[in-house]
């Protein structure tokens, strides 16, 4: 039933919505979202998007279908992220060297239906950040990383992201519901940052671009949450009284609560 439901949506979209895409291939890929807002409550564990679509190009070129790939990226919000490295001192393991990768995606999922080196050549890999080995990893001007290390602290944030859940790349992940109307999931875990996502789908033939849409996921608190954090953000030093106030008060309660006569 929710096949049905999606394939129903997808040949609605593909007759009637207008994506933004390169002039030449206007109808060639049209992709939707299961949901374009995901809800973060004190309850939230974690959840995942369904993305699915429909490539007309490979339907108009049959006998070359197995040349066509699909690459589907998912990029959070950019940041400023520091990846540190320890070292012994006087027998103490303490914070070392440190490199500062600049706007770098918060968050970074990419699905596929072929391994990420074998869609196209390095340089439109690189070109559009497909793959976790092709993301553009800006450092700062001031850094303490001798030249030949920075390979290793590029190599250990993306290890240290993946383990966070907030890196993943899925190969092969993307699943063809006919022979021109696919589907995918992104797991979005419980640690993801809030903000505007990019969901950016590519259609390959024979290694070039032939197609590429771009849709928008905001991911925000609600309620309470939201609250917090747009005081936390905004006026961290009246967040940070509340917070104290709020202790104290916690604390003298509990006192009554549980006092002895």
């Amino acid at each position: 039933m929710i096949r049905f439901a999606l394939l129903l949506v997808v040949s609605l979209l593909g007759a009637s919505v207008s994506v933004a895409q390169d002039e030449d291939h206007s109808n060639d890929l049209v992709t939707a979202l299961s949901s374009d807002m995901v809800s973060i409550q004190s309850n939230f564990t974690g959840t995942e998007i369904v993305i699915f679509g429909q490539a007309s190009d490979i339907e108009r070129a049959p006998h070359a279908a197995e040349e066509f790939e699909l690459a589907i990226v998912v990029e959070g919000p950019p940041q400023d992220i520091t990846t540190r490295r320890k070292g012994r001192f006087l027998g103490v393991w303490v914070n070392r060297e440190a490199e500062r990768f600049q706007n770098v995606p918060s968050f970074y999922a990419v699905a596929s239906t072929a391994d990420i080196g074998e869609i196209a050549d390095r340089t439109l890999l690189d070109e559009y950040g497909i793959g976790l080995n092709h993301i553009n990893l800006a450092v700062s001007g001031v850094s303490n990383v001798p030249l030949s290390d920075r390979d290793d602290f590029r190599r250990a944030f993306i290890r240290l992201r993946e383990e966070s859940d907030l890196y993943s790349e899925r190969e092969t992940s993307i699943e063809f519901l006919t022979e021109t109307m696919f589907r995918t999931t992104i797991p979005l875990p419980a640690n993801i940052p809030v903000g505007d996502y990019s969901v950016k789908s590519f259609l390959f033939n024979g290694g070039e671009l032939v197609s590429h849409t771009e849709e928008t996921l905001a991911v925000a608190k609600i309620g309470f949450e939201q609250v917090t954090f747009e005081l936390a953000q905004n006026y961290p030093l009246v967040y940070g009284v509340l917070a104290v106030i709020l202790a104290i008060f916690t604390g003298w309660l509990a006192g009554v609560i549980f006092k002895k006569d």
